[in-house]
């Protein structure tokens, strides 16, 4: 037996996944609230008490980490022109693992200032102008930004010409510079990936540091990468495979939580008619987005607001003074659970409502354009119609009465210009075990995707087992 220890260290909860690399088996899972305002090392010793208790004493070969603990990397990102450097920016930070509190496009102003120093972002990232174009907006963000009160360091990934002057001007101030390449070098051309890299290794040097988890080294062998980037290596490997074995092919994924809603797709999102045109950025093949405003608990109201009363109630089969009192019920207790059958309804909607507006926000559009030759299609961000794959994770989605009912529900949307998904099979994340394999991919890549293809779920085998 080859044992090793893969541990979530969370928001709320401290995960447990031990594993036997040579069986390809999940030995046993286990949880415990993580206690970051204390000591970590007492919410995983509970969790590992209780996870012993089921598998006995383990004598564990490898103990790696990944975390999101204290709400994870908390990040603001300011580029030049919002459909270009600003989003380019933010798929850089979302494909690191990071939660984007604020995005913000052209010059910085004094109030702009003010709003970032009371964020207190974790870290910043600074991009703008392609390699040769503008570079006097970047300049003057960056001059503002040195003189913004708080400690946090900042990313540079944008015009390689304005790189030196940027980096002595944040240097001369209150916050250490990092440099990446330029996360647009060209109009229309996305390279986050050095971008990326250097977010995960901030989290690795100072995130983790400030929340103790490094104090931890006698019980484990490191904190690899944030949470996020850990479900997508697990979701990148799922769908890839391996040299001479075939993985699942392109997919989505949606991890529902209380206060958020994640969306992965590992999909090229090409348009499906050659005829159609690619307006606005190429968007990477593996993409996350995350909806800070959408959620079960924390975040219910987000999903009303977005979504409407008029769905919540169709879905539900409520009426609108059951849906508001049983919404504000939530609101004052979050960790309230459903006991009767209209909280279900109204807990099945919600999950249905935050799935459909993640996948939607998600996926790319496309729209009828008038030009000179005739009515033309133009489709902005990723087709992920043809996608035949859904990975469910996250609690409302796991622990639900019927998983792929809700994935199914989601996509049937009446806007024919939204390019989610349409037909697809749906795996659950059964054991809750995507980030540990993400992180189990990097020790040992076979065993990583033996056990998700022998583990996950398809929805009807959830169903039958309820």
């Amino acid at each position: 037996m080859h044992t090793v220890l893969l541990i979530d260290f969370g928001s709320t909860y401290t995960k447990l996944t031990a594993v036997d690399t040579e069986s390809r088996e999940v030995l046993a899972t286990a949880q415990s609230h993580t206690t970051v305002e204390e000591d970590v090392a007492i919410g995983f010793r509970r969790a590992l008490d209780a996870l012993t208790d089921i598998t006995g004493p383990l004598d564990f070969q490898a103990r790696l980490a990944c975390s999101s603990a204290a709400g994870g990397l908390r990040m603001v990102a300011c580029g030049l022109v919002p459909a270009l450097t600003a989003k380019a920016a933010k798929l850089a930070a979302f494909g690191a693992g990071a939660k984007v509190m604020k995005t913000y496009s052209f010059e910085l102003t004094e109030e702009d200032a003010a709003e970032i120093e009371s964020i207190s972002p974790d870290i910043l990232l600074l991009v703008g102008g392609t390699d040769g174009g503008n570079s006097e907006v970047v300049r003057h963000n960056a001059r503002v930004i040195a003189a913004v009160g708080g400690d946090f360091p900042v990313v540079y990934a944008g015009n390689r010409a304005a790189a030196s002057a940027c980096v002595k001007t944040l240097a001369a101030g209150a916050h250490r510079p990092y440099t990446a390449s330029n996360v647009m070098p060209a109009l229309g051309r996305l390279d986050v990936a050095p971008a990326q890299q250097i977010i995960r290794e901030i989290f690795l040097e100072r995130i983790v540091r400030g929340r103790g988890l490094s104090e931890q080294s006698e019980l484990l062998d490191g904190i690899l990468m944030p949470t996020p980037s850990a479900v997508l290596e697990a979701l990148t490997l799922l769908a890839d495979g391996l040299p001479g074995r075939p993985g699942l092919g392109e997919l989505v994924a949606a991890d529902l939580g209380g206060a958020t809603t994640d969306i992965y797709s590992i999909a090229r999102g090409d348009p499906a008619d050659p005829a159609t045109g690619l307006h606005g950025l190429r968007e990477p093949r593996v993409k996350r987005t995350v909806e800070g405003d959408i959620g079960m608990r924390y975040s219910a109201q987000g999903v009303l607001a977005a979504m409407g009363m008029e769905a919540l109630c169709e879905l539900s089969g409520l009426d609108a003074a059951s849906c508001k009192n049983l919404l504000d019920r939530i609101r004052e207790d979050p960790s309230v659970l459903p006991a009767t059958g209209e909280e279900e309804a109204l807990d099945r909607a919600l999950a249905v409502l935050a799935v459909r507006c993640g996948l939607v926000r998600h996926a790319g559009t496309l729209e009828e354009v008038y030009s000179p030759s005739g009515l033309l299609l133009r489709q902005t961000g990723k087709d992920l119609t043809r996608v035949r794959c859904m990975v469910l994770t996250g609690g409302a989605l796991i622990h639900a009465k019927d998983p792929a009912g809700i994935a199914e529900e989601s996509v049937r949307i009446s806007d024919s210009s939204s390019l989610i998904p349409r037909k697809f099979e749906v795996l659950t994340d059964d054991r809750y075990i995507l980030s540990a394999m993400g992180l189990l991919s990097g020790y040992d890549r076979e065993a990583a995707f033996d056990i998700m293809i022998k583990h996950f779920k398809r929805g009807d085998e959830h169903a039958a087992k309820q």
